[in-house]
Parts: C-alpha cells; structure tokens; sequence
C-alpha cells in the first residue's frame, strides 16, 4: 500500500494547487452567504432554507469536482507523458488508480469540510448559539461524500477506455440516472412489456442509487438521521466504489498505452 499512498498524496498535493478548486469552494460559500439573505425574507424556515440551500450547493460543487477533475487523472497524466515515467517505476497500475482515487477523495474532503464550517457560519448568523439539532447536518455532508466517492469511481472507470469528453458524459449520465434508479425499481406502466420491465429493473439494481444518500430533509428540520441508514449507506458505498475500481483496474491494466 505504499505505492498507493505515494500516488494519493501527490494527487492531493496537485488538486491543492488547482485554482478551480478555490474558485468552486468560494462560488459554494458566496452561495450560503445568498443563502442568509434568503433565510432572512423567509420568516419562520430561516434554518431550512440556510441549510437546504449549503448542502445543494455543497452537492453540486462535489458532483463538479468529482467528475471534471476525477477524468482529468487519468487523462492529465497521459498528456503530459507522466503516466509512462510512473508506471515503468515498481508501480503497478491497479495501485495508480486506487491512488488517485484516495487521492481525490481526500480532496474532497477538505474542500467539503471548509464548506460545511461556512454552512454553520451562516447559520450562527442568523440564530445563534447554535442548537444540538445542528449536528446532524454533519451526518448530511458524510453522506454526500460518500455519494461523491462513487462518482469519482465511475468518473475513474469511464476515463480508463475512453476519451475525456465522453468519460464527462458517461459520468454525468449515470449520475442523472442513480438519482431515478429508486422510481425505476418501483415504477408501474402498462406501456412496457413484461421483459422490458423487468430489464429496466436488472439495470436500475446496477446503477448507483444516490437517494440512499439523501437526508437533506431531514437534517434541514433538525431530525435525526437513523443509524442504520448511515451504516447501510456506508456499506453500499464501499461495497459499489469497490467493484467499480476493480473493474477500471482490470480494464486499465489491458489498455495498451503505447
């Protein structure tokens, strides 16, 4: 595992120096900072409409960095010719990828932290102190993050066949998709035969399904969010990034680079 440590901290030391980076986490913070003059004309739901509103820009910042910068690792490497001094190291490239995969999730990590502690200055600024209902929205940004870790996975995969662009593509789709996958699984129509149902819900189990990691409505009303929907959440993740970086190792060690 030192190789992939090796890899996961100079990717973070990159993402670092990434000036998009700072640019997105200051468009998220100016976004809460709107956020407390809206929650100031909202008499009553000031709390709900704050924290709602950080946590989707916080969402939405994650789903733009995980998918334009976790294509760009593979790809960046590529074009600047890194790549090939890399790997005719002693590193294998199963531990390339699972490098830079730790490398962006921790990443993300900070950049989601320092988003989060704006979210609560924004909140200390409209009703202070805070109350203890308020620590639930860290279990809100946890489970963001582990939704953006499945995205920089599937960004990660993608980016090992094909070109950038399309990898963009293909990342955003199934994001779009995991957001739906619930309501294929339980959608009824008689507008579809039988077999096309039931392989629209085979696919719909393969797809990530991102409402596992939806507590924003709770969290915005000071409910608690349910332990064991934290842990099945955990456990899914882990589980998904897991088998979709095993497959992007399989089919990156059978690219040809030359």
């Amino acid at each position: 595992m030192k190789n992939v440590f090796t890899v996961a901290t100079n990717t973070f030391r990159e993402a670092v120096r990434d000036r998009v980076l700072y640019n997105l986490v200051f468009f998220a913070l100016l976004m809460m900072g709107a956020a407390i003059l809206v929650g100031q004309i909202s008499i009553g739901i000031e709390q709900s409409v704050i924290v709602s509103l950080g946590l989707t820009a916080m969402s939405v910042i994650g789903l733009f960095i995980a998918i334009f910068i976790g294509v760009s690792l593979v790809s960046k490497e590529m074009d600047k010719r890194t790549l090939y001094a890399l790997l005719a190291k002693p590193v294998e490239r199963w531990e390339f990828l699972f490098g830079k995969f730790a490398g962006l999730v921790m990443t993300l990590t900070i950049n989601t932290g320092a988003m989060a502690l704006g979210l609560y200055a924004a909140l200390w600024t409209v009703k202070h102190p805070l109350q203890s209902g308020d620590v639930y929205i860290l279990v809100a940004v946890y489970l963001i993050l582990l939704k953006l870790a499945i995205l920089i996975a599937l960004a990660l995969f993608f980016s090992c066949f094909t070109t950038p662009f399309l990898a963009i593509l293909f990342s955003a789709g199934i994001y779009v998709a995991g957001v739906f996958a619930q309501n294929l699984r339980t959608m009824q129509t008689v507008d579809i035969a039988p077999a096309a149902m039931r392989a629209l819900k085979a696919v719909s189990y393969a797809l990530p399904n991102f409402e596992n990691f939806n507590a924003m409505g709770a969290v915005s009303h000071g409910r608690a969010v349910p332990l064991a929907l934290v842990a099945h959440a955990t456990l899914y993740a882990f589980v998904y990034c897991a088998i979709v970086l095993a497959v992007a190792a399989k089919v990156f060690s059978g690219r040809d680079l030359k």
